[in-house]
């Protein structure tokens, strides 16, 4: 544990650190930024969820070393996840079974998430960079909500693109990952919200952190607070993603101690809004490295200052890319999806039609995929929010 938090720290962590040191000590130690090797926080969290399983007997040690770095370094899912454990691949890494319904399931959800990061994310990113980029007197009300809002849109389709597309080349080489999202926003709150976003880290704290602290027997407050400052700093070496976590780890103590039960007895209307609202708050100091710029704009939001509600150029903007908005918001949905199996079923107890629907689906890959390389070769905006990680 010492070897593996000490090298995540080492590399992600001392600059921070010794930044606050310094802040701190009105001392002026040198500090040197390194670069982040690839993936890191994801491979250690895999070495540490190995390492404790072992050592708890849930699983045998694996004797090979060259099994063992296989599973640490699994190209599919290294750099983006989603964080996988050995309990879940430790038999198919020895009696993994390549069929040609699987490698075409691996084929299909990998085109799926090359189509959400290339289509979706990286419109919605320069959307937003669009509206949160400039300075803050160009700023209005609106645009800063339809900014941070296509920010949302951006992350989501971005993150679970590559979760796809790593569920997708883990299913073509044999392997099975578990999904790492669950269409979070349909969520009407902040605690189901984070039981179906990013879920292989949600799983990794609970089940390596909060449990072991006492959960919900003892300390339950101390336990909470601890978690959500670890989920913030994982996702960043500064103080905005720290309180990004402590965030929600408030809003999910509040919501269990009583908000939950007045949501539920108010009209479901009341929770959607709610859930939008601190969604896209907390998003603003995910987008904003710097803590005043991210203090800044929420002031703008909510209208304290001196800035438009909106303007000409905001609206025009908003109404140009309004069908966009329309239909990222949908397929954040699993309406999709529903219709499609719907379909299937339909298409499957007809007496007219008589036609195997996945057909449509190879049609519809092969669009997807020709659209998605052509978007890949023209746009000079692909950013790599994972970075940092």
């Amino acid at each position: 544990m010492i070897v593996n938090l000490g090298l995540l720290g080492f590399f992600k962590y001392s600059g921070f650190i010794m930044d606050n040191f310094n802040m701190l000590t009105n001392l002026n130690i040198e500090t040197h930024a390194f670069n982040l090797p690839i993936g890191i926080s994801f491979y250690t969290f895999q070495t540490i969820s190995y390492v404790i399983d072992v050592y708890r007997d849930k699983i045998p040690a694996q004797r090979s070393p060259f099994k063992l770095l296989l599973y640490v370094s699994m190209f599919p899912q290294l750099i983006a996840g989603p964080i996988v454990r050995y309990t879940d691949i430790a038999k198919q890494i020895d009696n993994r079974k390549i069929t040609s319904r699987s490698f075409s399931k691996g084929i299909n959800r990998f085109i799926i998430g090359l189509s959400k990061k290339v289509i979706i994310a990286n419109i919605a990113g320069e959307l937003s960079d669009k509206f949160l980029g400039g300075t803050m007197m160009e700023y209005t009300v609106a645009g800063a909500w339809f900014g941070i809002f296509m920010f949302a849109i951006q992350i989501y389709f971005d993150f679970s693109g590559y979760s796809d597309m790593a569920i997708g080349l883990g299913k073509i080489l044999g392997f099975d990952y578990k999904e790492n999202f669950n269409y979070p926003y349909i969520s009407k709150s902040a605690s189901e919200f984070w039981r179906r976003w990013h879920i292989s880290l949600g799983s990794f704290f609970r089940d390596y952190v909060y449990i072991p602290l006492g959960g919900n027997r003892k300390h339950y407050i101390r336990n909470l607070l601890i978690v959500w400052f670890l989920t913030g700093l994982w996702h960043g070496a500064s103080w905005n993603f720290v309180l990004w976590g402590l965030y929600f780890g408030i809003l999910i103590f509040i919501e269990r101690v009583f908000l939950s039960n007045l949501l539920n007895k108010l009209p479901k209307i009341f929770s959607i809004f709610y859930f939008v609202i601190i969604v896209l708050v907390g998003w603003v100091f995910f987008y904003f490295t710097n803590l005043s710029d991210a203090l800044n704009i929420l002031k703008i939001m909510f209208g304290l200052g001196n800035f438009d509600l909106i303007n000409l150029e905001t609206k025009i903007y908003i109404m140009n890319n309004l069908y966009f908005a329309i239909i990222a918001i949908v397929l954040s949905t699993p309406i999709i999806k529903n219709l499609v199996k719907s379909f299937a079923i339909y298409v499957k107890n007809s007496d007219t039609l008589n036609f195997d629907p996945s057909y449509i689906r190879t049609i519809v890959n092969a669009g997807l995929l020709l659209l998605s390389t052509a978007l890949l070769v023209g746009q000079t905006y692909n950013p790599f929010l994972y970075f940092r990680f």
